[in-house]
């Protein structure tokens, strides 16, 4: 109570600065969540153990499965990758596959976010411009960490909740849409250094470490203004 300083003041405004999340969104409820509601639509592939036996088997089915959505035009193939550098950067890349090539690539620069939030961050920027494809019919995510796909559909106690919300929606959207949408996550060991995964991952490694300051025109710059705002009054 005595204390005098900028910290008693966010203390008392904490909760008008902080984003607000639905605990009880009903996306997220029991008997409504995406992945419960198109079980059948939504799949998850990871290695039974760590053994080299059975990831040697895992990377086999990669392959398989791989080669196999480039033999059709409505199938498309996303690999994700991202890393914290220095200064608390992050950069997620995901490169998008099709037809035997890349279509196109996507890579965004964030900072002071978690690990989590870097993959998180991947795996959104690949499946929304896919979703958003009319003669995309099925889509392969390809990820090293499962646990991380899917918290973008067990979300309901994330506080990354409203970033997943978009996303969640139009995943449903694309499924709903039409029945032979469907949305496969695969696993890849990043130990086994599987070759395209490895393209992803040396250009995550070898991106420039330049950190950029949001613009007094840009989202970031105008919440900094709010929050300094409210802490005033």
């Amino acid at each position: 109570m005595k204390l005098k300083s900028s910290i008693k003041d966010i203390n008392e405004h904490l909760l008008e600065v902080t984003k607000y999340f639905y605990p009880f969104h009903l996306l997220f409820s029991p008997g409504s969540r995406v992945v419960h509601y198109f079980s059948s639509k939504i799949t998850f592939h990871s290695s039974l153990s760590s053994g080299n036996e059975n990831l040697h088997k895992h990377i086999q089915n990669l392959n398989y499965i791989f080669y196999q959505s480039q033999s059709f035009s409505h199938n498309i193939a996303v690999i994700t990758d991202s890393s914290i550098k220095k200064f608390n950067i992050a950069i997620a890349i995901a490169r998008i596959w099709k037809n035997n090539s890349i279509t196109r690539q996507l890579k965004i620069q964030t900072i002071n976010v978690t690990s989590i939030k870097a993959k998180l961050i991947a795996i959104c920027i690949d499946l929304i411009p896919t979703i958003e494809d009319n003669n995309t019919h099925n889509i392969i995510v390809l990820t090293d960490s499962i646990s991380i796909a899917n918290k973008v559909l067990e979300s309901y106690v994330n506080f990354f909740q409203n970033s997943i919300i978009p996303l969640t929606l139009r995943m449903k959207f694309f499924l709903e849409k039409d029945k032979r949408n469907v949305i496969h996550f695969w696993y890849y060991p990043s130990k086994a250094e599987w070759p395209r995964h490895k393209l992803v991952d040396d250009q995550v490694k070898a991106a420039n470490n330049v950190l950029t300051l949001p613009s007094r025109n840009s989202f970031l710059f105008s919440r900094k203004k709010e929050c300094n705002n409210i802490c005033k009054e």
